[in-house]
């Protein structure tokens, strides 16, 4: 008994599992019954701990309202941002972690559809007219009820909080036409000047009018060539070139990263174009994975822009206070140098303080910033992007760059997904195909118009072709296909089809249970023989021995020198980037923790790795994930290292003794190798002892492979049902592969059940007002 448990609590413990339904009526049997879901992992002990804290606080409150904040509570931890109490009530059970990973359900407790069996909405709604602890808007109880009477939603403040300001804050920026001059900066212009007045002006909300499409129009002609079908990247960049706040969506290969480009250098060319500063524009992503591959992706597309051509279109202002003498005698370079390529984490941009989920910059301290991008935004959660929008300040652009259909956040909210609920239809007004139109030189799909389109519609744009997965990719098919809205035969047969077409950058693997040999051919050898004409490629598709050999055969010879060292660590690092096992489940034989320990079985019996049977923990070729951030070492959430065997400092001489046996602690030291992460080609070298938050990486879940591709992805899928298996998560994995995917069945199959089962996150509309 904990000490918070009502003292009659275990005396009733028996009699509430006979009647689960007095648990809605008496305090002890409810918190006994809270007990039992916690042992079994059904429920969080915080949840239970939370209503235990509302009982103490207000005594007399009955046992339903309770219930409801522990189950609002867990639905946090479940992604959700509020309980849906009349969905809770339709499907009592989902309400719950029903079952974790490996639960038997052998002698359950209760299950919250007898618990709740005789309660309707009515009698609910009734049992939360608590003023003491909920409230229907503003005020300081710790639960807020809102919604419609048919659709009530609970929510804990702090999050009903953060929908309400991402409300508001959106609203506002789609109701302000946006002019492009950049915020005043302390020394930019003398103090009393006249340019210092006009500055001024334009920060206090005098530079308000609407972008004009005909100032936009020769720069986008520059930066886009002619196409003989609608140019979509180049209709996102104008939306994002004339609102504060604009939406970039697409799948991959869509190039979302080129168009983003383009916009920056859009941006900066308008504004020094006019005669003003640069913009100050900053590039973020959620995690440190996605943003060193933005900082690459960014780097690269960079140098392909037409700075040239863009220059000739400049016409600075000779009196302005700030035209630098690079602008006027290298304005292409000017142009160039303002396009950043730096990209920070979220958590690094905001200032991040330990022990508090408050940031540095918020509205007191704002971001000094014009613009910000941020990358990979179907990862950003409600209270981080509440966080982010009340440190932008008010004049300031944001444009969100990510993939709608993806995985939405471990935490709590799936803004993106809101934002982009209409995305495919366009729902543009007749205004807005005007504008573009004038803007663009191309008129929009007749499809895509809307006469009644919501403000929030005029403000987002859907990248529609993939330029990585054409008509004959297998892997673009089944994406495709699990993905489309459609009825259920007609979804089970299209992924039938893709399955079985025999496209030559997909194989279908369908494993027993207990076939570990089928398991370790895949994780070793990658399979190559399953893919069709897989002979004729010019690099087939390859397990995890290709990195190791390559870890073997490439090591250096001259044990001092450290650039041989730093070019072996960088080749064993894109060998192992060759292939990738994702999962759906951490536990059980086909989750991360089995997986790894299986497969790493496998490699040690071909005698790739040297693990002693698994005693040691620390082995060359033991690829490592980082799974938090360690700012002290520059390593971020999602960075993936290989342990290597190094020379032991000093040691050098000692290699020529001939008693020195290969793996002599004398001899070598192991340290693990790190891409820098910051565009550069540079490797961390990194002792293991400094590693305190990392796990083996043989086999990485889908939401941890987020921001990442590889050449070649294994999608393994779990030999039963569970909730965690949706559409999302299957195209999520799916669309990690960049050339060749397996997708692994085990036992009966899940992926026909899976495909029909989106993640439904509970929260507020995000349909947002605005001029």
């Amino acid at each position: 008994m904990t000490p918070d448990t009502p003292h009659h609590a275990t005396d009733q413990a028996s009699e509430s599992v006979a009647a689960p339904e007095r648990a809605l009526r008496d305090h002890a049997s409810l918190f006994a019954l809270l007990d039992r879901w916690v042992e079994r992992g059904w429920l969080r002990s915080l949840d239970r701990a939370f209503a235990a804290f509302l009982h103490r606080e207000v005594s007399e409150a009955s046992p339903l309202p309770l219930l409801a904040a522990a189950l609002a509570s867990h639905q946090l931890g479940r992604g959700h941002v509020c309980l849906d109490l009349a969905q809770t009530l339709a499907a009592p059970d989902l309400a719950l972690s029903l079952p974790p990973e490996g639960d038997s359900l052998e002698d359950p407790p209760p299950l919250p559809s007898r618990v709740m069996a005789a309660l309707d909405l009515a009698a609910w709604r009734a049992a939360l007219d608590q003023p003491e602890l909920v409230a229907t808007g503003p005020g300081s109880t710790p639960l807020v009820l809102a919604g419609t009477a048919e659709r009530p939603r609970l929510y804990l403040r702090r999050y009903w909080q953060h929908e309400q300001d991402i409300h508001t804050r959106i609203s506002d920026r789609l109701e302000s036409p946006c002019g492009n001059t950049a915020l005043p900066r302390d020394g930019d212009t003398p103090c009393g000047s006249a340019a210092s007045r006009r500055s001024d002006a334009s920060a206090n909300g005098a530079d308000r009018r609407p972008v004009d499409p005909k100032v936009l129009r020769p720069i986008l002609d520059t930066l886009f060539p002619p196409q003989d079908q609608f140019d979509w990247q180049k209709a996102a960049c104008a939306l994002a070139g004339r609102s504060r706040f604009a939406v970039i969506t697409g799948g991959p290969g869509t190039g979302k990263t080129t168009t983003v480009v383009r916009l920056l250098a859009l941006l900066q060319a308008q504004a020094l174009g006019e005669g003003k500063q640069p913009l100050r524009i900053r590039l973020a992503a959620p995690t440190g994975k996605a943003a060193a591959r933005l900082n690459e992706s960014i780097a690269a597309q960079v140098g392909r822009l037409p700075f040239d051509k863009l220059a000739a279109l400049l016409k600075a202002d000779e009196a302005s206070p700030w035209e630098r003498s690079l602008l006027r005698e290298n304005p292409a370079e000017a142009l160039k140098q303002a396009v950043p390529t730096e990209v920070s984490t979220l958590h690094r941009l905001l200032g991040s303080r330990p022990d508090t989920r408050r940031f540095r910059h918020d509205r007191h301290n704002p971001l000094p910033l014009d613009v910000l991008v941020v990358d990979e935004a179907s990862m950003v959660d409600v209270g981080m992007m509440a966080a982010l929008l009340e440190a932008l300040p008010p004049r300031a652009r944001l444009v969100l760059l990510g993939d709608k259909d993806q995985l939405a956040s471990v935490e709590a909210g799936s803004v993106l997904g809101d934002l982009c609920a209409r995305a495919e239809g366009g729902h543009y007004t007749p205004a807005t195909a005007d504008w573009l139109a004038e803007a663009t030189g191309q008129p929009l799909p007749a499809d895509t118009l809307d006469a009644d389109g919501q403000p929030l519609d005029q403000a987002i744009a859907m990248l529609r072709v993939s330029h990585r997965f054409t008509a004959d990719s297998g892997i673009g098919q089944l994406a495709s296909a699990i993905n489309a809205e459609a009825e259920p035969a007609a979804k089970r047969r299209a992924i039938t089809e893709a399955l079985t077409t025999g496209f030559a950058d997909l194989s279908h693997l369908k494993l027993r249970t207990d076939d570990e040999r089928g398991l370790a051919r895949l994780a070793v050898t990658g399979c190559p023989e399953r893919f069709p004409n897989e002979s004729t490629a010019d690099a087939p598709p390859v397990g995890y021995r290709h990195f190791l050999s390559t870890m073997a055969e490439q090591r250096p010879a001259d044990e001092a020198d450290q650039d041989a060292f730093d070019d072996w660590a960088r080749a064993v690092l894109a060998a192992h980037g060759h292939f990738q096992l994702l999962c759906a489940l951490r536990r059980g034989p086909w989750g991360v923790e089995g997986l790894n320990e299986r497969v790493r079985q496998a490699l040690e019996w071909e005698r790739l790795i040297d693990s002693q049977d698994g005693r040691q923990r620390w082995y060359p070729g033991r690829p490592v994930l980082v799974t938090k951030n360690d700012y002290g070492l520059g390593l971020m959430n999602g960075d993936i290292g290989i342990t290597l065997d190094m020379p032991r400092p000093g040691a050098a001489h000692s290699l020529q003794r001939p008693n020195n046996a290969p793996g002599d602690d004398n001899r070598r030291l192991l340290r693990v190798a790190f891409p820098a992460g910051d565009g550069t080609e540079r490797i961390k070298w990194v002792l293991p002892s400094r590693l305190q938050a990392v796990e083996t990486v043989f086999a990485m879940t889908v939401h941890k492979s987020q921001g990442s591709e590889f050449t070649h992805a294994a999608l393994v899928l779990p030999d039963a049902p569970n909730p965690i298996l949706t559409r999302e998560l299957i195209y999520t994995g799916i669309t990690r592969a960049r050339h060749w995917l397996t997708l692994v069945e085990t036992g009966r199959g899940q992926l026909l059940d899976a495909a029909q089962r989106r993640v439904m996150r509970s929260s507020g509309s995000m349909t947002v007002t605005g001029g």
